[in-house]
């Protein structure tokens, strides 16, 4: 067996089809050195290079946006292996090009959120049916293609996994570096949400939350919001003026992009991970906040449900409700997590969306 995955970003952008894009390339890496398929080559349209913790030099190639050069390695590369996976939909081209060339190669496509859930195009929907498979990163992404008039047999569910390199933390207790950076106390209920923040998007919640702060802190006065991610322009002064006017500027930090390292400490600070999204394919983050013993309370009208295992790591809400958002919040805050609940958490977490998991996973879907 010989693969070639096609990506768009994989190791320069930090989201979570980039995530998964480094999850595939770790599995092709072991199964190669595990001999369980002969070769593979990642071919990426915007990367420089790769991280060597996921896959050698000698197996990546980046094309730093020149769509020509990768184009012609593509379709040069892609005579010599029969499996071609692509990473997004924006590269189904070149899967519709290669299998034109060479009838048999197998075609499978990445499917994860908001880019396959509106209508596609004619041809694309034609060919998705006719020649390819679609590895749907949830049942709610698996659906919407079925909507769209793919067949359910082209489809199989491959749940998103924590990081190959992901650890546990072995204790819960809140970061004292984190409560010193934030002037902030043990005692303090703390919610955090992670996410990029797009002014052309804005179905994520965190602007629901931020407009529940003044009631909440009615019931919990010394509530603090710790919202985390990349934000654009436009989108940070739309939060800003939001906090501004509801005068919660000492009840809300912004800590703009956070690195990998620091993610899992912001979870072990957070009572519960909230983010009420209507659009999530699936929602890495939510299986992160559950391996570092955080609940999460997330939408129920999107892949969320899947990794929220239908609401046990956390709870499920109606994201166009702020009502139900507001009454999630006080459930799981007027019940402080136990250690006990804590470890529950963990422990499922890493059973159903550990990297061994999703490796075999990956595995027995190439050979099916």
């Amino acid at each position: 067996m010989k693969i070639l995955f096609l990506t768009l970003n994989t190791f320069s952008l930090t989201g979570g089809i980039e995530k998964v894009g480094r999850a595939i390339c770790k599995v092709l890496s072991d199964l190669q050195q595990d001999k369980k398929i002969t070769s593979f080559n990642v071919l990426s349209v915007y990367d420089n290079k790769p991280d060597i913790n996921y896959v050698s030099n000698i197996n990546f190639n980046g094309f730093k946006a020149n769509k020509i050069s990768f184009a012609i390695s593509t379709l040069s590369k892609s005579r010599a292996n029969n499996i071609v996976i692509l990473s997004h939909i924006n590269l189904l081209v070149f899967g519709w090009l290669i299998k034109n060339l060479t009838s048999k190669k197998r075609i499978i496509l990445i499917a994860h959120g908001i880019e396959v859930w509106h209508q596609l195009k004619n041809w694309k929907i034609n060919f998705l049916q006719k020649h390819c498979e679609i590895w749907a990163v949830s049942n709610f992404t698996a659906n919407q293609l079925i909507r769209q008039g793919i067949s359910k047999e082209r489809i199989k569910v491959l749940n998103n996994g924590l990081d190959p390199f992901f650890s546990p933390p072995k204790n819960f207790e809140k970061p004292t570096h984190l409560l010193k950076k934030y002037h902030l106390n043990t005692d303090q209920n703390i919610l955090f949400t992670l996410t990029r923040m797009s002014f052309f998007e804005q179905y994520k919640g965190y602007d629901q939350i931020i407009a529940l702060i003044p009631q909440l802190l009615t019931k919990y006065p010394n509530l603090h919001y710790i919202l985390a991610g990349k934000a654009d322009e436009m989108e940070l002064e739309r939060i800003k003026k939001l906090i501004k006017k509801l005068r919660i500027e000492q009840q809300v930090t912004l800590t703009g992009f956070l690195q990998d390292e620091e993610v899992n400490d912001h979870y072990l600070l957070a009572d519960v991970f909230v983010m009420p999204s209507k659009g999530e394919g699936f929602g890495i983050s939510f299986i992160e906040a559950a391996a570092c013993g955080c609940p999460s309370i997330a939408g129920n009208a999107d892949g969320s449900l899947d990794a929220l295992l239908n609401g046990e790591l956390g709870t499920l809400i109606d994201p166009s409700s702020s009502t139900e958002i507001a009454k999630a919040i006080n459930e799981n805050l007027s019940e402080p997590k136990t250690k006990a609940l804590q470890n529950k958490l963990q422990q499922l977490s890493v059973a159903h969306f550990g990297y061994d998991q999703y490796k075999t996973k990956v595995f027995n879907l190439l050979y099916s």
